[in-house]
C-alpha cells in the first residue's frame, strides 16, 4: 500500500476550505441578509430557503449515480469538480453582491443553482477521497486531513463577516472566487483518479436502493451520523440564544465560535493517532462520550460564567475532529462490503446518501428546537421565565447528550475492523484480476 505524501494529502484536502467557505452563509448570513437589507421579509425568504433546499436534496442521488458511470481520461470525479466552478462562482457572486431591486425569484433561481455546483463539487469529492486508498489507516489520513481544511474554511467564513460586517458576503465571495479554482486545479493535477476497476454501470432504481439498505454497516453507521448529527446541530442552532439569553454575555458568541473550531482542528492528528491504535468506530464513540460529560456540565453554568463556558467550547470542540474525520473513514469501508457483494463501486450514491443525512440532521435540529422553544414559552426578546431558560438549556445541552448516547449504542457493536476490510479489499483485487484475465 502506498501511503500519500503530506503534500497529495494537503492537495486532495484543498478544495475542502473554500467548499466549506461557501456553504456557511447559506445558513447563517444570507437570511437575515435577504429578509433586512433587501427587504423581502423573514416569511419570504424562509419559504423561498425551504424550496431550494429540498431541490437541494432531491438532486444530491442523481450526482452521485452520475458520478458513479462517468468515464473519462481524467477519471470518475475530477470532472466534477472543475465542472462544479462555474455554477458555484456565478452564483456566489449574484447571491452575496445581487443588483438593486432583487427580489425573490433572484434569491430562488441563485440558491437552487448554488445548490446545485455544491453538489456537484461536494458529493463527487467526498467519492474520491473514499477511492485514494483501500486501506484502513490510510483512509483515516485522507479524511483527517480534508476535514481539518473544511473545519478551517468554516472559521475563516465565521471571521470574515465578524471583521467586515458591512462588506462581508462580498469578502467571503471574493475569497471563494479566489480560493476555490486554483485548488480543484491543485488537487485534479496532483492525484491519480482512483480506483477504477469495478463496474460502475448499475441503474438507479429500488434493486439498487435496497441492496444499499441491506448492507447493515452502512445502515447502522448512517443511523449513527443521523443521531450525532442531530446532536451537534442542536447546540449550533442555539448557541447564539444560549450566550444572549441564559449568560446574558452576546458579545461572547464569536470567541466562542473560535474556540470552538479552533480546538476541532488542533485535535484532529490526535484523533487520527489514537484511530490507528484503537479502530475508528471505537475512537469516535469515546469521542461522542467525552462531550457528553462535558455537556452534563453546562446546566450548572448562570449569567457571567463565560470564562467557564468558553472552557466547555474548547473540550467540545477536541471532539469535532473526531466526529467530521472518522465516521467518513468508515464510510469508505462499508462502501468495499457493497464493492465485495455485488461487483460494483458505487462511492458516488453512497456519498450522496450521506450527504442527504447530513442536511436532514441539519433540518431536524431546527424542526426539533424551535417549536420545543416555542412550547416552553421562550420569546428571543427577553424576559424569560426560568422554565423557558431551562428549557432553552435542556435543548442545548442535555438532549444532544441524549442522541449521542443512541449513537454510542449503535456503533459499540459496528462490525468492520481492519481485518474484515482487509479481506473485503483481498476479495474485491481477486474479481478484479479474474475480470482483467477474461477482457
Amino acid at each position: 500500500m502506498t501511503r500519500l505524501s503530506r503534500f497529495q494529502l494537503l492537495a486532495y484536502a484543498a478544495p475542502g476550505l473554500p467548499g466549506a467557505m461557501l456553504l456557511l452563509p447559506l445558513y447563517v448570513h444570507l437570511p437575515t441578509f435577504y429578509a433586512e437589507q433587501v427587504g423581502l421579509g423573514l416569511s419570504v425568504v424562509g419559504g423561498v430557503l425551504l424550496a431550494a433546499r429540498l431541490w437541494d436534496i432531491a438532486i444530491d442521488p442523481a450526482i452521485g449515480w452520475l458520478s458513479d458511470r462517468t468515464r473519462s481520461r481524467l477519471g470518475r470525479r475530477k470532472p466534477w469538480l472543475i465542472g462544479a466552478l462555474v455554477p458555484i462562482l456565478l452564483s456566489a457572486w449574484m447571491l452575496f453582491m445581487p443588483p438593486e431591486g432583487a427580489g425573490w425569484q433572484h434569491l430562488l433561481l441563485w440558491t437552487m443553482l448554488l445548490y446545485l455546483g455544491a453538489a456537484m463539487l461536494q458529493i463527487p469529492y467526498l467519492a474520491w477521497g473514499a477511492e485514494l486508498s483501500s486501506d484502513y489507516a490510510e483512509r483515516t489520513r485522507i479524511t483527517g486531513w480534508r476535514e481539518a481544511l473544511i473545519v478551517a474554511g468554516t472559521l475563516i467564513a465565521v471571521l470574515i463577516p465578524a471583521l467586515l460586517p458591512q462588506h462581508g458576503l462580498a469578502a467571503l465571495a471574493l475569497t471563494i472566487s479566489v480560493l476555490l479554482p486554483p485548488a480543484v486545479l491543485l488537487a485534479c493535477l496532483r492525484l491519480r483518479h482512483g480506483d477504477q476497476t469495478a463496474s460502475a454501470t448499475a441503474p438507479l432504481d429500488r434493486a439498487a436502493l435496497r441492496q444499499l439498505w441491506r448492507n447493515g454497516p452502512f445502515r447502522r453507521l448512517l443511523l449513527a451520523w443521523l443521531l450525532n448529527g442531530t446532536a451537534n446541530g442542536l447546540p449550533a442552532t442555539l448557541v447564539l440564544l444560549y450566550v444572549s439569553h441564559v449568560l446574558h454575555m452576546p458579545e461572547l458568541a464569536g470567541a466562542v465560535l473560535l474556540a470552538y473550531f479552533a480546538a476541532g482542528i488542533a485535535a484532529v492528528p490526535l484523533w487520527l493517532w489514537l484511530a490507528g491504535r484503537f479502530g475508528k468506530h471505537r475512537v469516535w464513540c469515546g469521542a461522542m462520550l467525552w462531550t457528553c460529560g462535558f455537556f452534563l456540565l453546562v446546566p450548572l453554568l448562570g449569567p457571567g460564567d463565560g470564562a467557564w463556558f468558553i472552557a466547555i467550547s474548547v473540550l467540545t470542540g477536541l471532539s469535532l475532529g473526531a466526529d467530521l474525520a472518522l465516521p467518513p473513514a468508515m464510510q469508505a469501508d462499508v462502501i468495499d462490503l457493497d464493492e465485495a457483494r455485488h461487483g460494483r463501486q458505487r462511492a458516488g450514491l453512497f456519498f450522496a446518501l450521506w450527504g442527504m443525512a447530513t442536511k436532514a440532521a441539519l433540518a431536524a435540529a431546527v424542526g426539533i428546537a424551535f417549536p420545543l422553544l416555542d412550547l416552553f414559552g421562550f420569546s428571543a426578546q427577553g424576559n424569560n421565565s426560568a422554565a423557558a431558560l431551562f428549557g432553552l438549556t435542556a435543548l442545548y445541552c442535555l438532549a444532544p447528550v441524549g442522541f449521542k448516547l443512541a449513537a454510542i449504542l449503535l456503533m459499540l457493536r459496528y462490525p468492520l475492523g481492519p481485518a474484515r476490510q482487509a479481506r473485503l479489499r483481498l476479495r474485491i483485487e481477486r474479481r478484479g484480476s479474474r475480470r482483467a484475465a477474461t477482457e
